[in-house]
């Protein structure tokens, strides 16, 4: 087997082109979801304050939070600079995420509780954007 990086097939034997299929199924450890691994391919990562110096993580982790550690870098970015396949690094980055070496930001909206109600209802923050956007315009 050959330590080449995901996607490059290197020499054409057998051997390299099993290596490439197997590999990612072993970084996840046989998982093809986590919990929260449905993020968006724009969904922004930021490394924690010493989360790059940590010791114990997979070199695929590891890499993820070198390559996030001095600006914001997208999922899909990390996924192309690793050459790991997407699902493959979403479920990494949700992995770290959960362990507190990262954070994830997305564009998805907020819950906003209104203190009216039972505990479980709320309201979307785009609807009361709208509201305030249409109220501004009266």
């Amino acid at each position: 087997m050959t330590n080449a990086p995901f996607g490059s097939l290197g020499a054409h034997s057998s051997d390299s082109y099993e290596a490439a299929t197997v590999r990612p199924y072993a970084v996840t450890g046989g998982r093809v979801r986590s919990a929260t691994s449905d993020l968006p391919l724009e969904a922004l990562v930021e490394v924690m304050p010493g989360a790059v110096n940590s010791y114990g993580l997979p070199p695929e982790k590891r890499a993820i939070l070198q390559h996030a550690a001095h600006n914001y870098v997208s999922i899909a970015e990390l996924s192309a600079l690793l050459r790991m396949p997407l699902g493959v690094t979403r479920i990494l980055v949700a992995d770290l995420a959960e362990d507190n070496y990262l954070t994830v930001h997305t564009s998805t909206p907020l819950n906003v509780h209104t203190g009216h109600g039972g505990s479980n209802s709320g309201l979307s923050l785009s609807i009361l954007e709208s509201v305030l956007n249409g109220i501004s315009t009266l």
